[in-house]
């Protein structure tokens, strides 16, 4: 199958979530034999800041760890979208794209019938700013993927689609897995961006608090961390090692004995049943995790058996405490995390998926009440 995806950048992962599961997505359907070619910005505000902090070498370091990704870095005046998509098959758009171009290749599908086109939506936009997802036009769109069952219901239930389905994120296991490269880090790492005051009472309640009360040697990585937040960092003794690229966070893992994820507010309060990439990065490098409240709706894991869950700051204490003294707990969790990711959350699979979702497409034309149904179900 030839594939055409459109997304924010693959070439940067500075504050880009996104990186990791489309570029192992893309690696996947590559190793299964597929082509697949994508476009991104050449001014994406992710690339932008990459070279501006870390300079512009940074935006080729991928190519080492992704060698097979072949991304098409274009300029919007330019973009001739009937060349780039001549011979696709599937073109796969992104949510970080520009409405003008989201819209631009829905008015190509309604003119050419040739390839199916999927809109794919990883953030809680739909919920927490239902305008801006509502200014995408996809009326001319084969449906919509969406990273949880929540967020697949949002779109149908406003008529922003008429086919959708549950797709969710996953661990690019072919470099994200458990590395012996040895070295004492300390005993706790947090990979993640401070960002908007979308969790700041909830780092503090589940990472800073816990990390001073237990006296951790404790080592924090990401982007968009305020001053007031760095002085607290240094006040409380807390590491800080900056902008850490995506493909160098087993590496980092596995200097440590253990990490959190706290969830940002709008997936601990509004979006249950998806957890995010952060909990498929850790559980894949078989570092033992502890998050911070969020619901397992679709029951992608086994809490309390990959991962503990802590419900408030004290109980985090309690949990960090208990995998810290008893290293036989941290293995089974290490182990147990690694196995169901192996068996079912890996990018191959959501690769397989794609193209069974795609052929059935094919076949069907138009497949049955979507409500009902995951790509993972089909």
């Amino acid at each position: 199958m030839n594939v055409v995806m459109f997304c924010h950048s693959l070439r940067s992962c500075w504050n880009n979530g996104n990186a990791h599961f489309l570029r192992g997505v893309v690696s996947a359907l590559v190793a299964l034999g597929h082509r697949v070619k994508v476009y991104e910005p050449v001014d994406s505000w992710s690339a932008h800041n990459l070279v501006r902090e870390e300079g512009a070498d940074m935006l080729e370091a991928y190519r080492t760890w992704y060698p097979a990704l072949a991304n098409v870095a274009y300029d919007a005046q330019t973009l001739d979208l009937d060349e780039a998509t001549a011979d696709a098959q599937l073109v796969l758009v992104h949510e970080w794209n520009a409405p003008e171009l989201v819209a631009a290749l829905g008015s190509l599908r309604a003119r050419r019938r040739d390839f199916r086109l999927l809109f794919h939506d990883t953030h809680h936009r739909a919920a927490t700013a239902p305008d801006e997802m509502a200014a995408y036009d996809l009326r001319d769109y084969d449906g919509v993927l969406a990273f949880g069952s929540v967020i697949r219901d949002l779109y149908l239930e406003r008529g922003w689609t008429s086919q959708a389905w549950t797709w969710h994120e996953a661990a690019d296991a072919e470099r994200f897995r458990p590395l012996l490269v040895g070295g004492e880090g300390g005993d706790l790492v947090w990979v993640g961006n401070w960002g908007d005051d979308e969790r700041t009472d909830e780092l503090r309640e589940f990472l800073l608090d816990p990390v001073w009360h237990l006296q951790l040697r404790a080592k924090l990585f990401g982007v968009r961390y305020p001053s007031w937040a760095l002085d607290t960092l240094v006040a409380r003794g807390i590491g800080f090692g900056g902008w850490l690229p995506n493909h160098g966070v087993p590496e980092i893992f596995s200097q440590y004995r253990m990490t959190v994820h706290v969830p940002r507010r709008p997936y601990a309060s509004q979006l249950p049943g998806i957890p995010t990439i952060r909990v498929f990065e850790a559980l894949a490098c078989g570092i033992p995790l502890v998050t911070g409240p969020w619901e397992d709706s679709e029951h992608l894991f086994r809490v309390g058996t990959d991962f503990l869950m802590a419900r408030n700051g004290r109980q985090m204490c309690e949990l960090m405490r208990e995998v810290l003294n008893d290293p036989a707990l941290g293995v089974a969790l290490a182990v147990a995390g690694l196995e169901t990711v192996l068996s079912r959350h890996t990018c191959r699979h959501r690769a397989l998926e794609l193209v069974e979702l795609v052929q059935k497409l094919d076949a069907s034309h138009k497949l049955g009440p979507p409500l009902e149904r995951s790509v993972a179900q089909l």
